[in-house]
């Protein structure tokens, strides 16, 4: 259980942002090609507005993966540091990254906003409950 946190979890929701960025390079690239996007025309922040929207789901799916899941990294790192990991601390992130996976798919899909968002609030509650018992371990 050395370095559980380390080799599992961590390096699984780094691998999933990486599939999510080439997913987005994937929808993006064809599309911007397709509508005829001039590459500098990005520099202003409503030029997605002329693409599908569906080709903007898995650039706002990458962006999510700098959000929650950051203190997520921290948090596993600061109990992997400390030496507070355990069997469960391991499970719940495991559960974590699951749920993350899982709202990405949806999220670069079909998109459907309370699918997504029941998903959220799974993965928000079990990075508390994990944030929880790493405080409670801490303390004692």
């Amino acid at each position: 259980m050395t370095y559980a946190m380390l080799t599992g979890p961590l390096l699984a929701q780094i691998g999933l942002t990486l599939v999510v960025l080439l997913w987005l390079y994937a929808k993006r690239i064809p599309a911007m090609s397709k509508h005829k996007v001039d590459p500098e025309a990005t520099k202003k922040s409503d030029w997605a507005d002329a693409m599908p929207r569906e080709v903007q789901f898995p650039a706002d799916n990458y962006n999510n993966l700098f959000e929650l899941p950051v203190a997520f990294f921290a948090l596993a790192l600061t109990a992997q540091a400390a030496g507070l990991v355990d069997e469960m601390t391991v499970t719940l992130a495991w559960g974590f990254v699951g749920l993350r996976a899982l709202h990405s798919i949806i999220q670069c899909t079909y998109n459907k906003v309370m699918h997504r968002f029941s998903v959220f609030m799974a993965s928000s509650i079990v990075l508390i409950v994990m944030f929880v018992r790493i405080m409670m371990a801490y303390a004692a």
